[in-house]
């Protein structure tokens, strides 16, 4: 017995070095687990593929790294599919072994970088110009209405107290109404410097009445007042909010809504990217540019207009000159009348409708509509 035991262990060493150095993790886990389960009665052929035991005990057989065991193509555990490559697989594993879809989880496709314009406000020299370079670019369809229209100026700017005061005071009226009202408040304060809040809150009711200002817009300016005097709102903080911080601010003012925000934030502090979405210029001016069957709802114009970043303010202005060179929108109708009901539960004096346009420079000047139109609605 001991001479057949020594000629069975004899082919075992002697084959051990002949063991191939690249074989696969899996194919050598089997084997080690093959060896230390393998009866001592097991044939020479049975013993022959198996590698040379090791003197240490089978539970100090050293393991691979867990890296290399997660990429072996005999790995049970569901999860280890999910184990992306490492960058150098070591020589001594045959890279047949990985599944071919995982070194193509190893490649990362470059992200395209595209530069980020960072607007600044249009009265800036040379901010205009630049805003038209990027709409011909990026809308070739407001290229013709570029050329044929001269480019607007914002090169005015009043305080945002007077600015909004007069607002409120020209809302919902046709522009020679509006100025004639807002003329005499001036004068009932003393001049444009004069008008202050606390100027606006020692002014009574009945005070604004002689000069034309509704019972309503009286206590919208002192709202306005308030909210200065209170520390609520201020120039030099206006000035300086971004323009969600400066929308959601403004239209706690009573009076103030969505559209005299949009129009305040293009005309007096000339943001460059403000969309006004409720105003029915601008909407017919999208509707009429990109041949819609329908004027579009002003949750639509967001998705519509965002090639138009982050210069919208200055393809709204557009938008009006698109519609007021092909004439009042029809759909103004409606909205005239809903205006004009409005005006008669405020108690505010009717005034003929003049349909003549505006010219842009007295627009900006009063900061608002680019319209003649006194039907179009201001507080939404």
């Amino acid at each position: 017995m001991g001479e057949q035991q020594t000629q069975v262990q004899t082919p075992t060493q002697d084959q051990a070095p002949t063991q191939p150095h690249h074989e696969s993790t899996a194919t050598t886990s089997t084997s080690i687990s093959a060896t230390t389960i393998a009866p001592t009665s097991a044939s020479p052929a049975e013993l022959s593929n198996a590698p040379a035991q090791s003197s240490s005990p089978p539970s100090k057989i050293p393991f691979r790294p867990r890296k290399i065991r997660k990429l072996s193509s005999d790995i049970s555990d569901p999860k280890s599919s999910q184990i992306v490559a490492v960058p150098e697989t070591p020589k001594h594993i045959s890279t047949s072994a990985a599944k071919p879809t995982k070194s193509k989880l190893v490649q990362q496709r470059p992200l395209a970088v595209v530069p980020k314009i960072i607007a600044r406000s249009l009265s800036c020299e040379g901010e205009v110009e630049i805003a038209l370079r990027h709409l011909r670019s990026v809308d070739p369809l407001l290229a013709p209405l570029i050329d044929v229209h001269q480019p607007p100026t914002f090169d005015n700017f009043h305080t945002p107290f007077l600015a909004l005061t007069r607002s409120i005071l020209y809302q919902q009226l046709a522009y020679k109404a509006g100025t004639s009202i807002y003329t005499r408040f001036i004068a009932l304060c003393g001049g444009e410097s004069g008008v202050a809040p606390e100027t606006v809150l020692s002014l009574t009711p009945q005070q604004l009445r002689q000069i034309g200002v509704s019972g309503r817009k009286a206590s919208y300016l002192h709202d306005l007042a308030r909210k200065y005097q209170n520390g609520i709102l201020s120039d030099s903080a206006i000035v300086n909010m971004d323009d969600k911080s400066l929308f959601t601010m403004l239209t706690m003012v009573n009076g103030i809504g969505s559209w005299s925000v949009h129009m305040f934030m293009i005309f007096s502090l000339h943001r460059p990217d403000v969309l006004p979405v409720n105003d029915l210029g601008v909407r017919k001016g999208v509707q009429l540019l990109y041949n819609l069957e329908e004027l579009p709802r002003p949750s639509q114009m967001d998705q519509l207009c965002e090639k138009w970043r982050p210069y919208r303010s200055v393809a709204a202005w557009y938008m009006w000159r698109f519609v007021e060179a092909k004439g009042a929108p029809s759909s103004a109708a409606a909205a005239a009348a809903g205006v004009s009901l409005q005006r008669q539960q405020e108690g505010e004096p009717q005034h003929p409708q003049q349909p003549q346009l505006m010219d842009p420079l007295n627009i900006l000047n009063i900061g608002y509509n680019p319209f003649h139109f006194h039907f179009l609605i201001c507080c939404m």
